[in-house]
């Protein structure tokens, strides 16, 4: 079983701009650790089979227009039933006025209270997107993390091959980083891999010879980044003389990091390549595959050769990340 995660309630109410109306602690006292959230309807008519007290619980027009309808006594039953349950906090969307039914039942089961200005919709789609960043399955791998044409690129090998050194120059022609040594890796969905730096290292590289430097302070705010999708890894080794590189990329090679198929190429790194050249372009040619174009097909086909989907192979290759 994967670790589990968290997240403060104080951090959700900063991130949602929200309204503490009641709180029966400090909101840094309080865990949120699903990132599923509940619109209580069947709920509020007393059917409790599938309940989760672990989730926030958003009100809005539709859970008021149906509490309406019974006398104070009544919405008071109701909510005592969901509210016993102790969900960690009730969020009452398009800043609504809590009903007097609400705040009894809160504070006597210590529900805290939370207004937003957003509709329902609005308030629910943006929490569920930053609960499932903040409470996805991570790991934590050695590497650099660049963003390169809009392309999250990350980049692995042995220490001292010349990741760092690589990023400097990538910063130099207008890209960003997001992580130098140590790249924290979350997968938010099903088919997203999202990286970033652990806080206390952000932003700085360390360069073998000169020693730790603040990328953001030497480059600007603009040479770095928070987060990145990561849409291909390019696993960096020293020139072999005896292996033999793909010259032509017919084939889709791909690593797997915590279950998702992530596009990988190696490079081989010797003196006189310009690698931070051989990176934007490593980038450009990934983003026209995602688009469905590949130059190495084209080119077969202009040759007159087979290019058919039988010629062209998905090859799955070994990083130790594999979960």
């Amino acid at each position: 079983m994967g670790a589990e995660f968290s997240v403060s309630l104080a951090k959700i109410i900063k991130e949602s701009a929200l309204e503490p109306f009641y709180m029966p602690c400090e909101p840094e006292e309080i865990d949120i650790v699903t990132k599923d959230i509940d619109r209580p309807g069947l709920e509020l008519t007393g059917y409790m089979e599938f309940f989760d007290e672990t989730r926030i619980m958003i009100f809005g027009n539709t859970e008021y227009s149906y509490l309406e309808q019974f006398d104070d006594e009544k919405q008071y039953e109701i909510i005592n039933k969901l509210f016993c349950k102790r969900p960690p906090a009730i969020i009452i969307a398009r800043n609504l006025p809590p009903t007097e039914a609400i705040v009894k039942s809160a504070k006597a089961n210590a529900v805290p209270i939370l207004r937003s200005v957003e509709t329902t919709s609005t308030i629910s789609a943006s929490l569920i997107t930053f609960l499932s960043a903040e409470l996805a399955p991570r790991i934590t791998r050695h590497g650099v993390l660049v963003e390169v044409y809009g392309e999250g690129v990350l980049l692995i090998g042995d220490s001292g091959v010349g990741k760092s050194e690589i990023a400097i120059e990538l910063i130099k022609r207008g890209h960003r980083l997001i992580a130098d040594d140590a790249v924290e890796i979350r997968r938010v969905s099903n088919r997203t891999l999202v990286g970033s730096s652990p806080e206390n290292i952000r932003h700085f590289i360390e360069l073998r010879g000169i020693g730790i430097i603040n990328a953001r302070r030497i480059f600007g705010m603009g040479a770095v980044k928070l987060t990145e999708k990561i849409d291909m890894v390019i696993n960096m080794e020293q020139w072999d003389s005896e292996k033999v590189y793909d010259r032509i990329g017919m084939d889709n090679t791909y690593t797997e990091i915590m279950g998702i198929q992530v596009p990988i190429m190696t490079i081989p790194v010797k003196p006189g390549r310009n690698l931070a050249i051989i990176i934007e372009v490593a980038a450009m040619n990934n983003r026209q595959k995602k688009m469905g174009y590949n130059a190495a097909q084209e080119l077969l086909q202009s040759l007159g050769m087979d290019v058919s989907e039988e010629t062209i192979q998905d090859k799955k290759v070994e990083t130790g990340w594999d979960l």
